[in-house]
């Protein structure tokens, strides 16, 4: 015991390796429990979620309508954050941090971090790195959005230099919504999206579950399928020193 207290970071008596601070929206039932299933010992998770209206999302101005509420709440649900201590934070939306591009999204990434003086994990950049370290060229490509949402997330990876073959977005009617696409939705829409040319499969839209099925579809479609849930964790982990393998989420936590 006191041989393994020599690498204790901090007092806290749970999440004496890290404290991971997550912020999401109030109507997100997916984050979280995906998240506690991952995490490893000495590795705890603290959320801050903030209010947004379960709006119907019938149209690309709805959705639009959707960014906006996200964008207006996300700076005090950082703020709600700091007093505990976090050592960083994920940003569990990943609708926003496609929506102006590469550089947009490195914007939002200092912005937030000079706001809560710590390190942070975004969707996107979460979702390069992971892509990156699985040697990904080709994407199929599945969300939960209207295509004003899809086209910003093509062109997205488009400037990290990911060439997307096939998008299929799934036009979720409202935000809960999202979280309740069937399992069998799910896979018909990673078969969509798995042509031939295809070498790696990402998923985006942080309350779409698809975490345990991304890891089981990798043995069945021979190939990288990420969900944005377990880049983000992957991620965090991984920028904090946490080299932990994870079985049971596919390849990402489990070989990298």
């Amino acid at each position: 015991m006191s041989e393994a207290r020599h690498d204790v970071r901090h007092g806290d008596r749970l999440g004496w390796r890290r404290k991971l601070g997550v912020v999401t929206p109030s109507t997100n039932t997916i984050v979280e429990p995906e998240f506690h299933a991952m995490a490893p010992r000495g590795v705890t998770n603290h959320t801050s979620r903030f209010l947004i209206p379960n709006m119907a999302l019938n149209s690309d101005e709805d959705f639009e309508r959707l960014v906006v509420e996200i964008k207006a709440n996300l700076d005090v649900a950082v703020d709600g954050l700091t007093p505990a201590g976090v050592d960083h934070i994920i940003i569990g939306i990943s609708a926003e941090s496609f929506w102006d591009g590469a550089q947009g999204a490195q914007v939002l990434q200092d912005r937030l971090e000079a706001r809560a003086g710590c390190t942070m994990t975004l969707g996107s950049a979460a979702a390069r790195a992971a892509l990156d370290a699985v040697g990904a060229k080709r994407l199929g490509v599945v969300t939960p959005y209207w295509p004003v949402a899809d086209e910003r997330v093509r062109r997205y990876f488009g400037e990290c230099g990911f060439d997307v073959i096939a998008l299929k977005g799934l036009q979720a009617n409202s935000p809960v919504n999202i979280a309740e696409q069937s399992e069998e939705t799910l896979r018909n829409a990673l078969a969509e999206v798995n042509g031939g040319e295809v070498d790696t499969i990402i998923q985006v839209g942080t309350n779409l579950g698809m975490a345990e099925l991304a890891g089981e579809a990798e043995r069945w479609l021979g190939k990288p399928v990420i969900a944005i849930n377990t880049a983000l964790y992957w991620h965090a982990l991984r920028q904090n020193g946490i080299a932990d393998r994870i079985p049971g989420w596919g390849c990402l936590l489990e070989n990298y």
